[in-house]
């Protein structure tokens, strides 16, 4: 295969080249068959008008030869038509113009008695190339009737070659206009596109940020740039969710294997010098700290896995949760050694998942109990929209600096450390998360009563979701 033909179908594999040889094409099939047609016509229209005089004149000779007899010069009375002749049926010229005087008669063809008229068209063998013309009227259906002739001579080609000439140029001209504005128009039609197809091809498959400028109006380009962006902003929440997992994963892998090594390494101490020295070891004792550790490890465990959860999924299976009635069950169930003043507001519905919302409420009160030094409150307030729970104790609080930093997986402060009694270092983690999760917010300011007061905002459920069906 030559270049040149590679070249060429390589051209013609883009929609623009196959979009013009189309149209081209198409403009062919339409337009030469039209010309053709249409230069028949005009050729058949431009035959007409050369007979018309013929015609007219040849009526008015007629007219005159019926009133009275003609006999020498016949006067023409109609432009252009100067051969005319009054024949007998003896093929003896009556009457003559002054251009047909002296010559035979100008046609043999006698109109026949049912038809009187009849147009002719003499070209002589041995001639000039020139052709005549004529209008035969026969003026009775008699035998012996006369025959009027008028016509004159005629270059028969140059007319039809020169109206074919015309045509072909207007077919052509059609076909190129035709062809050129098809492609300037899938030019402009298919730019944008090629824009759109090389701004696709430098997007980063790392930073699915960038869109494609879109048209403007609401064409099928323009559609097509809004499908696009749309699909790149899909593909950029896929990523982002899919890189959310995996870190999820790691933080769950790093979070497992920092917290598990402790109590782990504590009962493998345990029991290896318990293996060493058999009979100086109390069973019962060991037991009692293995199990220690192994709930220790349990707990872990099961923040973990519960924090994984969370930062996985959107909370399911919601119901309306009276708020209320949560908290005064959740505190009557409790045995702390600090007393816990609530002061709720009745009624406080929201949507939530029931064992999340305890869950969150068991962790503050857990983590109030541990630093108060005589008292927690449980306050619960409702807005317009949000319901507000508030867990305070009288402990020293959180410094400013650290209001953000408590809610980090396994971060104790010191005061903390000092009196932890057994806590993960997950507690409020885990409810942050489940607050999140809710599209609440869970944050810690200085109480009124002189420790932590930690703040959850939940959504409030309408009244008609609260009425149920």
């Amino acid at each position: 295969m030559s270049p040149g033909s590679s070249l060429r179908r390589l051209r013609l594999r883009s929609t623009r080249a196959r979009l013009t040889v189309l149209a081209m094409t198409t403009a062919i099939a339409v337009l030469v068959p039209m010309g053709m047609v249409g230069a028949s016509a005009t050729a058949q229209a431009s035959a007409d008008h050369g007979w018309s005089g013929a015609r007219v004149q040849a009526g008015i000779t007629a007219a005159a030869a019926e009133r009275r007899n003609l006999s020498g010069t016949i006067e023409t009375q109609t432009p252009g038509i100067d051969l005319i002749q009054v024949v007998g049926a003896d093929h003896r010229v009556i009457a003559a113009s002054p251009a047909a005087r002296g010559r035979d008669p100008l046609s043999q063809v006698r109109p026949s008695p049912d038809h009187l008229q009849a147009d002719v068209e003499v070209c002589p063998k041995n001639g000039d190339g020139r052709c005549l013309r004529l209008t035969a009227v026969r003026l009775s259906p008699a035998p012996a009737s006369p025959v009027v002739y008028a016509g004159r001579m005629v270059s028969p080609m140059a007319p039809s070659r020169t109206l074919q000439a015309l045509w072909i140029a207007l077919v052509a001209l059609l076909i190129l206009l035709a062809t050129a504005a098809t492609w300037k128009l899938t030019s402009r039609m298919l730019g944008p596109i090629q824009i759109m197809r090389v701004q696709l091809a430098a997007i980063n498959v790392n930073d699915l940020s960038t869109r494609i400028p879109q048209p403007p109006g609401h064409g099928e380009i323009s559609q097509l740039a809004h499908t696009i962006n749309h699909t790149l902003g899909r593909l950029e929440q896929a990523k982002s969710s899919t890189e959310e997992a995996l870190q999820r994963q790691r933080q769950f892998a790093s979070d497992a294997s920092h917290e598990l090594r402790t109590p782990l390494a504590g009962l493998r101490v345990r029991l290896e010098e318990a293996q060493m020295h058999p009979l100086d070891t109390d069973l019962p004792d060991l037991i009692g700290h293995a199990l220690e550790d192994l709930d220790r490890v349990q707990a872990i465990m099961t923040d973990l896995l519960l924090l994984a959860r969370l930062g996985a999924t959107a909370p399911r299976a919601t119901q309306h949760v009276d708020l209320t009635s949560l908290i005064r069950t959740e505190a009557g169930r409790r045995t702390d050694r600090h007393p816990t003043a609530l002061d709720l507001a009745d009624r406080v519905v929201v949507d939530a998942v029931p064992g999340q919302i305890a869950r969150v409420l068991t962790n503050l009160l857990d983590n109030a109990q541990r630093h108060a030094t005589g008292q927690v409150r449980v306050r619960l307030r409702h807005s317009a929209t949000h319901a507000e729970l508030a867990v305070s104790d009288d402990g020293d609080g959180v410094p400013p600096a650290d209001r953000e930093r408590i809610f980090q997986r396994f971060v104790r402060l010191d005061a903390a450390r000092s009196r932890d009694r057994g806590g993960t270092g997950l507690g409020l983690a885990i409810a942050r998360d489940i607050a999140t999760a809710h599209h609440g917010t869970l944050h810690v300011e200085q109480a009124a009563i002189g420790g932590a007061g930690f703040i959850l905002r939940l959504p409030l459920s309408t009244p008609a979701e609260q009425a149920g069906p």
